[in-house]
């Protein structure tokens, strides 16, 4: 078996080299004789081909991967995204380069869920406000600012992968009304599992009291909630961004907040992250925010972590790993062959 190398980006790392987190599945290669890792030596917005070294794995946290990045990666095998989206990575430029791209599927499902329903709680509740009345010495104000409970109001998914599956789950023990979900891709009979009704879009943003995102970032979904769409919400219904910046309109929902047509919103992303001034989101009472965190957890970190070494793992043991984002390439025989160049023994589709 031929030593296989890998390499992180510099952002998992302290300017002294210290790991940021705690547990990030790193462990597993201490099992692995063959396996070796080091770091980048610096961080850049978009990871550039003169940082692989001998790399024959990636694991990457918030640097882009593009056609220039993969574009002369001859023994460049996987890029391992530590998560669940990735808009970051040109897929097919991958593809393109007989290099294998794959996420933490499943990973992050669990904390995403709580924090999603800990966001409905807060926005429902007022909690916000309410914190702020008490360090504002505004005590009497509080009789101005009634909160509503979960019980009898409707969960609604823009998407419906595993997060949303784990929130619905969660949320069985508040007797809400039967939860809805948008999602082209999902069979009637997978939401009919998780008694969910299937709805189009405009159903769901004219009927659910929540509304939370858990779609990915695409061509399809880029500005997916714009004017038109937070138009046809309640008004005592909240939005919450769980998934990525840029699938709202930030401006339409700046007006429709501020105008109180709609309750309040949650968001943990945002199209320019990051941010290094205030939004003028956060002029509102009626929004709450996280800086693309809110379910960072030292669970999650160690499962997605798990989930993404164990993924080199398998590459480097000639196994296909999980949470692929183009598995067509396993069809490709260039890629075959590297793979089993890199390994040192035959591996098959």
């Amino acid at each position: 078996m031929n030593p296989f190398h890998v390499a992180l980006t510099a952002d998992f790392f302290e300017d002294d080299d210290r790991p940021k987190f705690d547990d990030m599945g790193l462990s597993l290669f201490d099992g692995a004789a063959h396996i070796d890792y080091v770091k980048f030596d610096e961080h850049r917005p978009l990871i550039a081909p003169d940082q692989f070294g001998n790399a024959h794995g990636v694991i990457v946290l918030t640097p882009k991967v593009t056609v220039d990045t993969v574009a002369s990666a001859d023994n460049l095998l996987a890029v391992g995204r530590f998560g669940v989206g990735y808009d970051t990575v040109d897929v097919p430029a991958c593809t393109a380069a007989d290099v294998v791209a794959y996420i933490t599927a499943g990973a992050v499902d669990r904390p995403v869920a709580e924090a999603t329903v800990g966001w409905m709680i807060a926005l429902s509740h007022h909690m916000l406000i309410k914190d702020r009345i008490v360090r504002n010495g505004n005590w009497h104000d509080r009789a101005n600012h009634m909160g509503a409970e979960l019980r009898d109001r409707t969960f609604g998914a823009v998407g419906f992968g595993g997060i949303a599956r784990a929130t619905v789950g969660l949320l069985k023990t508040f007797t809400m009304n039967p939860p809805m979900a948008f999602d082209p891709y999902l069979d009637e009979s997978v939401a009919a599992v998780h008694g969910v009704r299937l709805v189009t879009l405009d159903e769901l943003l004219a009927e659910a009291d929540f509304v939370s995102l858990h779609c990915p970032l695409t061509d399809e979904t880029r500005n997916l909630i714009g004017a038109r769409e937070l138009g046809l919400m309640k008004r005592d219904a909240w939005l919450l961004n769980m998934a990525r910046g840029g699938i709202v309109d930030e401006d339409a929902l700046y007006d429709v907040l501020s105008a109180g047509r709609i309750a309040g919103a949650a968001l943990d992303c945002f199209i320019d992250e990051p941010l290094t001034a205030p939004h003028r989101l956060s002029e509102l009472d009626n929004v709450v925010m996280a800086p693309h965190s809110i379910a960072w957890t030292g669970e999650m970190f160690r499962d997605v972590g798990t989930a993404v070494c164990q993924g080199m793992v398998d590459l480097s043991h000639g196994k296909r790993p999980h949470g692929v984002v183009n598995p067509q390439v396993f069809d490709k025989p260039s890629f075959i062959g590297k793979w089993s160049r890199l390994i040192g023994q035959e591996v098959s589709a």
